[in-house]
């Protein structure tokens, strides 16, 4: 069975990719192999995207898929941006986050939002695709919703009228910004 490595220690992630990807791969996580993670020293999606995939294919002499992504802010100046997971670190979890970035939102008339991800893959013979996958959106005033993860239930995408935190997984990870960046991929490469 031919393997690939996602290259992600976010249980969410590794989910989502691994279901957008075919099932006749074996699906391998770093932490399996003991693998801790980069430091992100990139200073966008794409290049920490790249950062991540060049460093766990160190490891493994097979396929390398890795994600960044974050929520990017308009009214905060497309913050937390590629920041968006320090930011729960640094505050203690996603929800801790999700509360001060609604507190900051407060007085804020413009609530739009965007949900970027950048996808970079590395076949067998160390060629490396990058992509970047946005959907928009608002944010709600509130954090609705327990399914998803991240900043998934403060995020309402256009034209639909619940938080990613409130939809179904499936109806979730076939609309989100790594589905549009992972169908940009399956276009350019083949998996």
């Amino acid at each position: 069975m031919k393997k690939i490595l996602i290259g992600t220690h976010n249980k969410g992630k590794f989910r989502e990719i691994a279901y957008l990807l075919p099932k006749k791969l074996k699906k391998i996580s770093p932490s399996s192999l003991g693998i801790k993670s980069p430091r992100e020293t990139g200073k966008s999606f794409i290049s920490n995207s790249k950062l991540k995939v060049k460093y766990f294919s160190k490891f493994v002499d097979f396929p390398v898929i890795s994600d960044d992504s974050g929520l990017c802010i308009k009214a905060l100046k497309n913050k937390p941006g590629i920041y968006s997971a320090r930011l729960a670190k640094k505050h203690g979890s996603f929800f801790k986050a999700m509360k001060l970035i609604l507190k900051k939102m407060e007085k804020k008339k413009n609530r739009k939002a965007t949900f970027v991800c950048s996808l970079s893959y590395r076949n067998s013979n160390k060629k490396i695709t990058s992509v970047e996958g946005r959907i928009e959106g608002n944010l709600s005033k509130k954090i609705l919703g327990k399914k998803g993860f991240g900043y998934d239930p403060i995020f309402i995408p256009i034209r639909k009228k619940i938080t990613f935190g409130q939809m179904s997984k499936i109806r979730k990870i076939r609309m989100d910004h790594r589905f549009i960046a992972f169908m940009k991929l399956k276009k350019k490469i083949k998996i």
